[in-house]
Formats: C-alpha cells, structure tokens, sequence
C-alpha cells in the first residue's frame, strides 16, 4: 500500500473545503518530455528528484569521458553525471547545449541520482500503465530503456515511449 502525502489526500480542516480536494485521475503522474528528435517520452515522477533548468556553464565537462556524457553538476551538495539522453538512447542527434538554459531531469534509484540532459520538459500527465503496448518501430539501443509505449495518434502514428529509469541508471553506458 502506497501513502499520499498529505497535500494530495488532504488533511485536518481540508477536508471541509472542497475547493481544495484533490480528484483522483486515473493511472500514475509522470513527467513527459523530448529530446532533440522531437521523440516524445515519459518517466514516473515517482523515481524523479528534481527537474533543473540551468544553464550550460554549470555543468562541467569530464575530459576523455563518453561523448553521450555532458559532464556532470553540483546538485545541493552532491556531484552527478549529466548525459544527453537523446545520444543515451541511441540518437545520432545531440542536443543543443549553446542556449542559454537545458532542462536536466535528476532521477534517483536508490542512493544513485544521475542527470538526463534533454531538448524540452513537456509537463506533467496522469497516466495509466495498464494501456501500455509494447515498442514498436525502436532502435535496438533504446529497447533496454522502455517499458512500453501509448499511442496518441495512430493516423500520425504517434506514441508516448515510457523509459525504465531504474535501467537508466543501472546502465554500464555511464562507464563509457
């Protein structure tokens, strides 16, 4: 059994001020987003610390690492690999880090956090894994990374691909 915190289930006197309860959607809340192949994606904001927007100079280039690899930034105290997720997955394209912010989602698996540097944060969706079909039409790089997909449009045949950011993290890509 999974608690609510206390803002979504309301508490005390909340009770008595309907304007404050919150509905219960459907499914679970996850963060979507693109990489710079305009891919559309999706990750469980259970597994999400934080989303950063910041700019390029802060996160710090590691000499000879892996080209997927941005460098890594300073998060409250704690240093954390950034990578492009787009070249994590399997992209050819990189993304633009000459702008004056990215937008770095810090997923957390157990004491492990890591940075996904990607093009744009989308916002944030309730939605429900049950519809989950599995990937269709995906590089054999990415597979390791999804756990399925929605389709949002079958005439444009557009999909929602949901990562497995435990694998994200596990990954020995972040070894180079």
């Amino acid at each position: 059994m999974v608690s609510k915190p206390d803002f979504l289930s309301g508490s005390g006197q909340d009770h008595f001020r309907p304007e404050l309860q919150v509905e219960s959607p459907e499914g679970e809340l996850h963060l979507r987003f693109y990489i710079p192949s305009h891919q559309e994606f999706a990750l469980q904001a259970t597994g999400i610390r934080e989303v950063i927007e910041l700019s390029p100079d802060r996160i710090t280039p590691i000499p000879n690492a892996s080209p997927l690899l941005l460098g890594t930034l300073n998060l409250r105290g704690r240093v954390i690999w950034v990578a492009d997720l787009g070249q994590f997955l399997g992209e050819a394209s990189a993304l633009n880090t000459d702008r004056a912010e990215i937008s770095v989602i810090a997923i957390e698996e157990q004491d492990t956090i890591v940075g996904l540097a990607v093009e744009e944060i989308g916002g944030m969706d309730w939605l429900d894994v049950q519809n989950l079909m599995p990937p269709t039409s995906v590089p054999d790089t990415m597979v390791p990374f999804l756990r399925g997909e929605w389709l949002l449009s079958a005439k444009n045949n557009q999909c929602l691909r949901l990562l497995d950011q435990m694998a994200i993290v596990r990954s020995a890509r972040w070894a180079g």
